[in-house]
């Protein structure tokens, strides 16, 4: 009992983030395979500073099929029965991170795949690593339906490693553009390094997520990138990407906008 107390306390001492893309369900995917492998990540999560964190496993591509809604939502009520036993303080939320697929509007009305923190009015949008495709037509589809899209980790994505600006025409069209923490920090290397900072100082990204996995490669690192922007570009763009914006999504609400020179002369 003493030792829950004094991780309480610690976690308290922090910030506390809102992680908007994790993929911490227990043998859903590519994340923990085990029941015990999520707790030590959830664990993780939370000394890191997460107060709120979405689960987001993937939805298509290579795990058609897999994963209905019905199947995450369950998976959710479980793990955080699981963590409340465990004392870890954590609340988990239910999502999806959803590999493009034409047919994405019509299994969004189905509840097939799910919106994040299934609350229907934003979806997190994973495009093909290696191919450049529009997603333009989809955004307009998607808006139609009040819906907003959150392309994850477009800094690893090689079109736009090579090319970032074009991910411009997707923001004028209500796409939202999500940096992984771990890729300031440097762990994909120093190609996707660059690219990460380039998107994030252009005042493009709007959100910062863990997209974590394990707690060993591919562990959350939000408390370091927090530190590494408010060092770079200040606390006021810190706080919104990191902790602001994601709470925005998670309550429904409209994401607010990243302009770097106005929060850097309100800072000042």
């Amino acid at each position: 009992m003493i030792d829950a107390r004094n991780n309480q306390l610690e976690v308290r001492s922090r910030q506390r983030f809102t992680d908007i893309h994790c993929h911490c369900l227990p043998g859903l995917d590519d994340g923990p395979a085990t029941m015990a492998e999520s707790i030590a990540l959830c664990r993780l999560l939370a000394r890191e500073g997460m107060a709120t964190v979405v689960a987001t496993p993937h939805q298509f591509g290579r795990f058609k099929d897999c994963n209905t809604a019905a199947r995450v939502r369950e998976a959710v009520r479980h793990l955080n029965e699981t963590l409340k036993n465990n004392c870890v303080l954590l609340n988990i939320l239910p999502g999806s991170e959803v590999h493009i697929d034409e047919r994405i509007c019509r299994l969004l009305e189905d509840d097939t795949i799910m919106t994040l923190a299934d609350g229907g009015k934003y979806i997190l949008l994973e495009l093909p690593r290696q191919v450049s495709i529009d997603i333009t037509p989809l955004l307009a589809e998607l808006a139609q339906m009040n819906i907003q899209c959150i392309i994850s980790h477009v800094e690893r994505i090689a079109p736009f490693v090579a090319r970032p600006r074009t991910l411009v025409r997707w923001i004028d069209h209500c796409g939202h553009l999500q940096i992984t923490a771990s890729s300031l920090v440097g762990d994909f290397g120093s190609k996707i390094q660059r690219a990460a900072w380039s998107i994030l100082e252009s005042g493009w990204a709007a959100l910062v997520a863990t997209d974590s996995h394990d707690t060993h490669f591919r562990r959350p690192r939000m408390g370091v990138a927090f530190q590494l922007i408010s060092a770079r570009l200040g606390k006021d763009i810190a706080h919104r990407v990191c902790i602001e914006n994601p709470s925005r999504v998670v309550k429904g609400r409209d994401i607010a906008p990243v302009s770097i020179c106005d929060l850097q002369e309100a800072e000042r």
